[in-house]
């Protein structure tokens, strides 16, 4: 069954009370709208995720394009698109689906009780905050926007169904990273902020006051430009089948990822199905220059992240040198195209799509209109007024400029940036530290010991709704325990009157499973950034050292927080934050020099650990001190050290403390310190020697 486009004008919501914010009323994302629209158009691209700022409307263009999808339409009829949110918090049985668990119990079959990603199927999966999502659900995730379907193997469960969604994440940068595995497998990224442009600030207020004070009315205002919209979407669904890729465009696609040095081929394909989709939307039949230098501007960015701490993002002039490079070896395959004229050629040779991710046939997308007037198929921008190929409908009178589209946001400007990668971790001329870059081996793996309840991490172990099961319990919260639950019920068969027949079982005989994963730490840096410190480079390998500290805690999930002691006092130079490329950007910009006020970086640190416990009490810290043990700060500054370490004992705070002293002539002061915390301890020269076998004493010795 196929939708016309009549009957799906009519489905688009036109007013009332409970209409949402129009697509087409939405200002200054235009990038944004566009990557939403293209993933519209060929689900096969992979999704979005949308990175910015608090307050950049993320959410609610999010919810808009919900409305612009066609209605489903199956055996039982047509129902409106989906946009399901999935919560942080979700389980994964909660969104892959479970045994049904009523069923089970009342009529003794086995049922499967279906979970978000069905629910989603045909419209939006929306998540919010992705970058604090558990990393095996993300896989989950984009598993299933990539293949268009979810099998599941699970609590003697095998099943499959069809699961094809517009996958998009939101996140903000500052709350902590994804990892680039999971950058990469999201199709498109959008940098979203907040425009400097009074006049837009002004139209962004203006319109969100208008609709807060009559939704209806407002929307009523931009029905027909999103009716529009939602035709052009359906049209160029229809159109993607025979938008051609000739050689030309695939080889400056190969040319281009390849000039960006990205790791294996997936940027090459959702970069040729982004080009292929902007083509449809434009209403062109044949793939263009233009059309794969939009591509990459949303497909490549994140994909140059091949380090965690790498800033991602393209500058315009790199882009540029690229496009020409791409531009040389394109030129190449116009004598050698396979239809000899160099024409284009229909994807998959004109065989149609091979995978359901690129299919249109089962999307319930069947447009019959045209292309909108106007629209000029050699020109990527698909409209004179339009810089980004989105071509939205005629912005409303009450926009600045005449109704014009807004001029695009103010992008930072990448000559602004710290190139931090230039002083190798050595004293700035101000007595600042800079980045390291030096290749370090990965430090000993430090734990919390006992078993925690903490947030799913990769550091200790703790009680998790994943991992492996470990027993049966009676809470029932971690997913239901098969055998324990048939063993609870099997000494009651006689007494409940069962002779044959399925067993007879009753709610008290449920067990659920208890499992054991791992956790994040709360992990604490105390670094001694005093002048004893910066002498003889030494400052510079402890550089690295918390460098390769930080990226193992940004491996294992753990948030961290950074303490630094200098002069006569330590200072919290980074609250706890699961964003530990921000940890590496403040290392840069940490001064030298001054006594060592030992003893207040750790009362500093015991402080911060007392009010995170307070706030997240199942969250465990663990405290890494990095100093030569040179107390010189304050009165008795060597007792009151010690005295400090012994009251973080005390509070059972597990600790290790890296010894960073140097020379012929060692005092062995950080070990007494080790001592009094009742840490483990371990010389610096481990974390930054380049053997084996340094790592290996290094973790016999902690």
């Amino acid at each position: 069954m196929s939708v016309s486009p009549v009957a799906y004008s009519e489905s688009v919501r036109a007013a009332g009370d409970e209409a949402g914010f129009p697509f087409s009323a939405v200002v200054g994302q235009e990038r944004l709208q566009l990557a939403l629209i293209l993933c519209a158009v060929h689900p096969g691209i992979g999704g979005v995720l949308v990175r910015g700022e608090k307050g950049t409307a993320k959410s609610t263009v999010v919810r808009a394009l919900a409305q612009l999808l066609p209605p489903v339409v199956d055996e039982s009829g047509a129902r409106p698109a989906r946009l399901v949110e999935l919560p942080v918090g979700a389980t994964e049985d909660r969104v892959v689906g479970s045994l049904d668990l009523e069923r089970v119990l009342r009529d003794g079959e086995q049922a499967f009780k279906p979970g978000l990603l069905a629910a989603a199927h045909h419209g939006v999966l929306y998540v919010d905050e992705v970058n604090l999502l558990h990393d095996h659900l993300v896989d989950v995730l984009l598993d299933a926007a990539a293949m268009g379907r979810v099998h599941i193997e699970r609590d003697g469960v095998s099943h499959t169904h069809p699961a094809r969604f517009v996958l998009v994440g939101t996140m903000n940068p500052e709350e902590g990273e994804l990892r680039p595995q999971l950058l990469d497998r999201f199709g498109l990224t959008v940098d979203v902020v907040a425009s400097r442009d009074v006049d837009v600030r002004m139209a962004v207020v203006r319109r969100r006051l208008d609709y807060e004070a009559d939704p209806g009315a407002f929307a009523g205002r931009y029905a027909a430009a999103d009716r529009e919209v939602a035709e052009r979407i359906l049209t160029a669904r229809d159109r993607l089948a025979d938008v051609g890729l000739g050689n030309v465009e695939l080889r400056r696609i190969a040319a281009l990822c390849a000039s960006f040095d990205v790791d294996g081929m997936r940027a090459d394909l959702v970069v040729a199905r982004t080009a292929t989709a902007h083509a449809a939307w434009r209403g062109a039949t044949a793939v263009t220059e233009a059309d794969v230098r939009v591509a990459a501007e949303l497909a490549l960015p994140h994909r140059r992240r091949r380090d965690p701490f790498d800033e991602p993002g393209i500058s315009e002039e790199q882009l540029d040198d690229a496009m020409r490079n791409a531009a040389e070896e394109a030129a190449g395959a116009e004598e050698d195209d396979s239809l000899g004229k160099g024409e284009a050629v229909p994807p998959n040779n004109g065989a149609g799509p091979q995978d359901p991710a690129d299919g249109a046939e089962d999307s319930g997308l069947n447009p019959d209109h045209a292309n909108s007037p106007g629209a000029d198929p050699d020109s990527h921008d698909g409209g004179p007024d339009s810089d980004n190929g989105l071509d939205l409908p005629e912005r409303g009178p009450d926009f600045p400029g005449g109704g014009q589209n807004p001029p695009d946001d103010p992008r930072p400007d990448d000559g602004d940036r710290r190139d931090r990668n230039d002083s190798a971790g050595r004293p700035g001329r101000e007595g600042r530290v800079a980045a390291p870059t030096a290749t370090l081996p990965k430090p000993p793996r430090w734990e919390v010991p006992g078993v925690g309840e903490g947030a799913p991490g990769r550091r200790s172990r703790a009680r998790t709704r994943q991992g492996r099961v470990v027993r049966a319990t009676d809470d029932t919260s971690t997913g239901l325990h098969l055998l324990g639950t048939i063993f609870a019920a099997a000494p009651r068969q006689f007494e409940r009157g069962r002779l044959s027949g399925p067993l007879a079982f009753a709610p008290g005989d449920l067990r659920g499973a208890y499992r054991e994963g791992r956790e994040g730490n709360l992990v604490v840096f105390v670094v001694d950034t005093s002048g004893s410190m910066a002498a003889r480079d030494r400052l510079a390998a402890v550089t690295n050292a918390v460098v390769a500290l930080l990226r193992d805690a940004y491996q294992r999930r753990d948030k961290v927080a950074v303490i630094t002691m200098r002069g006569q006092d330590a200072e919290l130079v980074l609250p706890p934050t699961s964003s530990v490329d921000i940890a590496v950007r403040r290392l840069a910009d940490l001064r030298t020099g001054g006594k060592t006020p030992l003893a207040q970086g750790l009362l500093k640190a015991r402080d911060l650990i007392r009010r995170e416990r307070t706030r997240d009490p199942h969250r465990r810290p663990l405290l890494v001190l990095l100093t030569d043990g040179r107390a010189t700060g304050g009165a008795d500054p060597l007792p009151r050290a010690r005295t400090a370490a012994r009251m973080l004992a005390n509070d059972a705070v597990t600790a290790m403390v890296i010894d960073c002293e140097r020379g012929m002539i060692r005092l062995n002061l950080a070990r007494d310190i080790a001592t009094a915390l009742r840490a483990g301890y371990l010389q610096l020269t481990a974390l930054t020697g380049d053997s084996v076998a340094g790592i290996v004493r290094a973790t016999r010795a902690a």
